[in-house]
């Protein structure tokens, strides 16, 4: 595999992994609690995202295992920040998408900078 070929394998694999964690996996208590420093909710939340990087790198091992945690740590504080920025904010005011859209580009500069460390 050229590494060309194993970045677009890895943007595709994060990609569905992040649908999961971030929309089918997270359940009400995680979303009312990630705005609460250190709240179970959140945390895991963030450890779900850090488990499931660690599976979507797992032939890269013990890589994947730095990779899980720096992606848990990341996840935690960007949805954290997310959830101080969008504070009284609800879907009917524009900085709430604004907030959202930034929190989802993090996560996903996150995913590529992961890659690039991989690849490089």
């Amino acid at each position: 595999m050229t590494d060309m070929q194993l970045v677009i394998l890895l943007l595709a694999l994060f990609g569905i992994k992040h649908f999961i964690c971030d929309f089918v996996l997270q359940f009400d208590y995680m979303v009312k609690q990630k705005g609460t420093y250190c709240a179970p909710g959140g945390v895991h939340h963030a450890w779900l995202h850090g488990a499931f990087t660690f599976l979507v790198l797992c032939w890269f091992y013990p890589l994947a295992l730095w990779m899980g945690a720096i992606d848990f740590i990341a996840h935690y504080h960007i949805d954290w920040a997310k959830q101080q920025l969008n504070k009284g904010l609800t879907t009917a005011d524009r900085m709430f998408w604004v907030w959202f859209g930034a929190d989802q580009a993090l996560h996903y500069l996150t995913y590529i900078a992961i890659i690039g460390y991989i690849v490089t």
